[in-house]
């Protein structure tokens, strides 16, 4: 239970109250006695019940129907929404960095470049770009709970479909269900912040939103970990499918429990709105779609926020992508631990993501939390790209790790950042944009850094990324918190106090009116 003003006690256990003359059935009134001009006792009035003996204007809905606005209460429910979706958001992320985790192993089994395994990972970037908004659209359409649905299901095909590329010249078969996967990612990937939202109550959006994104971090640790142990490094193409081919069925067989686990325990919305916020957005007019994008772009502090979160996270997928080739560059034969350093990375960005979601619930300090992460994450990618090529793996995990907490750890900060500046645009179009800013430089990240390494060696490639770091935490210092979602939660509060004050004062009038006809 959240807390989400005054009087929340009693909301939270009960409806708005009714009137006197409803609440007391031993009270009765002569059919010719009106209360108020505009509202009519007698019982041929066309008038809801619910707003019988009321004023007009205070009229609430009824509190037993699930669009109840009156009522501000947090859903049992709303923990097992958020894990279920975070974990196949783990398993679509798995499927993201499988490939480019062991590189080399899959050149060498599908007889390809190390361009093209590139392309395995970049094709996750490349889709989102012209399906975002179309994806959007349909959140804005059909809801949390169908979206959920083709996501997982999408995820479960492309998994399964991979089993049929477990020989050398079936490569294309492999890029067909990575494409699948990839189209997956796009009904994930803005999700967290829409069900945060939904969902959780004003005091627990932003740990929410970090735990969503958990998943999707955890999918790609785990991606770092197993993938170099399921696969060894063999010259034996035989042997090489047999390993691959556990790890496809495995992935398959989480793929498909995930999706049963989606059909059973995910749903639309919880029967009351968690917050004052989430009331107010439901009771909103709906902006036309197109609108709301227009909308969003005439906000220049979010349009900044979309650049600097682009830098950053295009940023983490290029070194997510590249990093097994950086290592084995100054490591040969080192491919699990490579893993182990990616494994690293990501560990520490979820840790940093908890906290910085917890910090943000408590504080409400978004543009300098931000700020000092956007900082950080500079200074963590400067420092590992000078000490990768001391030759001590142990300075390696300890720089990498450092720079993972701040730079995985940004990721859920910039999209509540996104909620409060564009509030109450919807939560699915302003983290699509920062999704779509992300991809488009991940792969310009990622092609540019990799052909600087392949001709320059690896701290070029790396210095390349700390410059564009740079302009985007100096770009970060210009955005304004203007925290509007905070704004409608604390404004709210007193505006139903007040609502609550003179409910209860009309409430006293149709019992005088008895008294006085008794």
């Amino acid at each position: 239970m959240v807390n989400e003003g005054p009087n929340q006690e009693e909301r939270d256990d009960t409806p708005a109250p009714e009137s006197a003359l409803q609440a007391d059935p031993s009270v009765s009134v002569h059919p010719s006695v009106s209360i108020n001009p505009s509202v009519s006792v007698h019982p041929s009035s066309s008038a809801h019940p619910s707003a019988l003996a009321q004023p007009s204007g205070l009229a609430h809905p009824s509190s037993s129907g699930p669009e109840d606005l009156s009522v501000i209460k947090v859903s049992r429910r709303r923990w097992a929404v958020v894990l279920v979706f975070s974990c196949y958001s783990m398993c679509n992320a798995f499927q993201w960095i499988q490939y480019g985790s062991i590189n080399n192993i899959f050149m060498h089994f599908y007889g390809v470049s190390a361009f093209a395994i590139d392309w395995l990972s970049m094709c996750y970037m490349l889709t989102y770009i012209p399906l975002l908004l179309p994806v959007a659209w349909l959140l804005e359409k059909f809801g949390l709970r169908t979206i959920a649905l083709t996501g997982s299901a999408l995820n479960c095909l492309g998994a399964w479909v991979k089993l049929g590329s477990l020989k050398p010249h079936l490569f294309p078969v492999t890029v067909v269900g990575q494409v699948i996967c990839s189209v997956a990612q796009v009904f994930i990937l803005g999700m967290p912040s829409r069900i945060a939202s939904v969902w959780f109550g004003a005091n627990e959006v932003s740990t929410a939103c970090s735990v969503a994104v958990f998943g999707n971090q955890l999918g790609i640790a785990i991606g770092f970990l197993v993938p170099p142990v399921l696969v060894p490094n063999v010259e034996d193409r035989d042997k090489l499918a047999y390993h691959i081919s556990i790890m496809f069925y495995i992935i398959g067989g989480v793929a498909t429990l995930l999706l049963i686990l989606v059909f059973i325990v995910f749903k639309e919305k919880p029967k009351y709105p968690p917050s004052r916020a989430q009331s107010l957005s439901l009771t909103s007019p709906d902006a036309s779609y197109l609108g709301s994008i227009a909308q969003l772009f005439k906000n220049l502090n979010f349009v900044l926020l979309v650049i600097t979160y682009g830098l950053n996270a295009g940023a983490f997928y290029a070194l997510s992508t590249l990093l097994n080739r950086m290592v084995i560059w100054h490591y040969p034969g080192e491919e699990v631990n490579a893993g182990r350093i990616g494994l690293t990375i990501v560990i520490a960005g979820m840790l940093g993501a908890v906290i910085s979601g917890i910090w943000l619930d408590r504080s409400k300090t978004y543009k300098e939390t931000t700020l000092v992460v956007y900082i950080m994450t500079l200074v963590g990618m400067v420092v590992y790209t000078f000490t990768l090529n001391l030759g001590h793996l142990w300075v390696v995990f300890i720089t990498a790790g450092t720079m993972g907490f701040f730079m995985t750890g940004y990721l859920p900060l910039g999209f509540e950042f996104a909620v409060e500046l564009t509030y109450p645009e919807s939560e699915g179009i302003s983290s699509g944009l920062l999704n779509i800013s992300a991809q488009v430089f991940g792969i310009i990240f990622t092609i540019s850094q990799g052909q600087i390494i392949d001709n320059y060696g690896t701290k070029p490639g790396n210095i390349f990324l700390c410059l564009f770091l740079t302009l985007g935490a100096a770009l970060t210092a210009f955005i304004k918190p203007d925290l509007r979602r905070q704004k409608a939660n604390k404004e709210t509060p007193e505006n139903k106090l007040q609502e609550e004050e003179e409910e209860s004062n009309t409430s006293k009038v149709p019992t005088a009116v008895s008294e006085d006809h008794l």
